[in-house]
């Protein structure tokens, strides 16, 4: 006989509640502005649907995307490659002014740099 370990009860459900999570996967983003960016990904993103971004510049930062255009850019082997258009949703003031300090390094350095989410 196995013990219960939870530390609350359980509720069965008649039926089944809907429901959502944020699972962050790998992209790299292709450009970058301060409104939004070009990402990459070996997976579709459907459009309008929100997401959550964690962001490696040189201070991490975490912001909400919609959507905006999604579509196939490359057909590799056993791949397919989509970039898709994603629109920075109300970023705080410090997350945009980390993106924007970043973009001034770019600009200043006259380099395109790829960084990854």
């Amino acid at each position: 006989m196995s013990i219960d370990r939870r530390e609350a009860l359980r509720v069965p459900l008649l039926g089944a509640l809907q429901a959502e999570m944020t699972v962050f996967r790998p992209m790299l983003i292709r450009e970058i502005s301060a409104a939004g960016a070009m990402v990459e990904t070996d997976y579709a993103l459907p459009l309008g649907s929100l997401h959550d971004l964690r962001i490696g510049l040189q201070q991490p930062i975490v912001l909400k995307g919609r959507v905006v255009h999604s579509r196939v850019s490359d057909i590799e082997q056993d791949e397919v490659i989509y970039r898709s258009g994603i629109q920075f949703v109300e970023p705080a003031d410090r997350v945009a002014g980390v993106i924007a300090e970043y973009l001034g390094v770019v600009r200043a350095a006259g380099a395109r740099v790829e960084g990854t989410v």
